[in-house]
């Protein structure tokens, strides 16, 4: 009873009585809180995990909550394809022929380039990522390598030495039955080598994590941009596109904003047992109308709340409902120097420069020079460094297992360059021997 993808995020209502509506969105602050002490769900004798926020569906509100704001989903598709920079390439410039030969097989074998773009995007919406090795039937070779989707996957418990024995692949959104989970062997992080050496007489595959160590240390990491629904710039972002359309569509300018957490409808669901989604969803409406009737009441008596937490029409205090009033005074089109503060801090907290992605609104707006934008991308690309020495390791270990020396991972960014070089950009790689040796290409 706790998916709620069938309730809009944000809706707007008009009260009646008055010029003016009220805007109902989803209380965010809460996306990265647990609801419930985090306790191992047993499935059965083989398979028990970690569940990913109180009600295992974490990652799956992160992504509603990016897909529903342009500028967030824009940076967060940027930054992966700044990390991707020229894509994954395995270097083979000083190996064998022998080696080169069965480095090709094995890139012809494998979609590299659809792999690696994914777990670029999983890394930065989750700050993980899960590769999965396939050895051959006698376990001499590694022949394949596939991305996990990092929001269907569950940790195990650790163990007493603090290592994660395995994960579980699933689609968590909906119930699962054990015959649909899979699991995955999940090789030791700090010796994933020796572990596959020891564990590869037993099984033919494993996972790998590449993971961004984070302070709190826990099995799954809490992005840096948690910060932007912990705090309110994301609340703004939104209710300031609500405002628009609702002035657009009625001239009824918005003057309460009803913020409601998903816990509150489960709460409702559970005391009054509804299991029923048509009576969910009717549920839900009874209670919006609920709340705008209280507000016509308190229109009526000339009333001002300002309060954390809601109050009922039969006298009952619910803490999971918020109302703000809001001030009535700006019209559509003066909202614009607000969108653009909005759109500047979330670009900021995304580490993106707004004039990258060209998602600052606006007639009138200072713009970058073209050598200042060149600059700006070079820096975005030069700063993915990190995250490509821990995206490397799933591949520095299959180039071990496998025997091909002096092969080496790489992933050159594109460097934007000035005319009076004669090209537009050449690719620049930071691995190479010697670290300086650019490979020019022309665009």
């Amino acid at each position: 009873m706790s998916d709620f993808s069938f309730i809009p995020p944000t809706s707007v209502a008009t009260i009646p009585g008055t010029h003016a509506s009220a805007a109902f969105t989803t209380k965010t602050s809460e996306v990265f809180k647990e609801e419930n002490d985090i306790a191992p769900i047993f499935i059965n004798e083989r398979m028990k995990y970690i569940p990913w926020g109180g009600d295992n569906h974490m990652p799956y509100n992160i992504i509603n909550f990016i897909e529903s704001d342009e500028t967030l989903s824009t940076c967060q598709m940027f930054n992966a394809e700044v990390c991707y920079g020229s894509g994954l390439v395995y270097n083979t410039e000083q190996a064998t022929e022998r080696v080169r030969s069965e480095v090709d097989d094995f890139t012809s074998d494998n979609d590299i380039a659809s792999y690696f773009l994914g777990v670029c995007q999983d890394f930065k919406h989750f700050g993980f990522c899960v590769s999965v090795i396939i050895l051959n039937e006698d376990a001499s070779r590694i022949v394949r390598i596939v991305r996990k989707q990092a929001c269907y996957v569950r940790f195990a418990p650790a163990d007493k030495s603090g290592v994660i024995p395995y994960i579980l692949y699933a689609n968590w959104r909906n119930t699962v039955s054990p015959e649909n989970i899979e699991r995955i062997e999940l090789l030791n992080p700090q010796a994933p080598f020796t572990d596959l050496q020891t564990r590869s007489k037993k099984y033919k595959k494993f996972a790998v994590v590449s993971r961004i160590p984070t302070p709190d240390n826990t099995y799954y990491p809490i992005p840096y941009y948690a910060a932007l629904f912990k705090g309110k710039w994301y609340d703004i972002k939104q209710l300031i596109g609500v405002a628009k359309e609702a002035k657009l569509r009625n001239s009824a300018p918005i003057k309460y904003h009803i913020e409601i957490a998903n816990s509150f409808w489960n709460n409702i669901f559970k005391v009054e047992g509804i299991t029923d989604r048509v009576k969910q969803q009717e549920r839900v409406c009874q209670e919006k109308d609920n709340i705008i009737n209280f507000l016509t009441g308190m229109e009526n008596s000339g009333k001002v709340l300002f309060s954390t937490f809601y109050v009922s029409p039969n006298g009952e205090e619910q803490h999971d409902v918020v109302i703000n009033k809001i001030e009535t005074d700006k019209e559509g089109g003066d909202w614009a120097t607000d969108i653009i503060e909005a759109v500047n801090m979330m670009c900021f907290t995304m580490r993106v420069h707004s004039n990258l992605v060209g998602s600052v609104p606006g007639k009138s707006q200072t713009n970058n020079s073209g050598s200042d934008k060149r600059e700006l991308y070079t820096i975005a690309q030069a700063l993915q460094k990190p995250y490509h020495d821990l995206l490397f390791g799933v591949h520095r270990l299959i180039m071990r297992f496998n025997k091909w020396q002096n092969v080496t991972p790489d992933c050159p960014f594109i460097q934007l360059t000035t005319l009076d070089e004669n090209k537009d950009a050449k690719q620049v790689s930071l691995y190479k021997q010697g670290n300086n040796e650019d490979t020019d290409k022309q665009q």
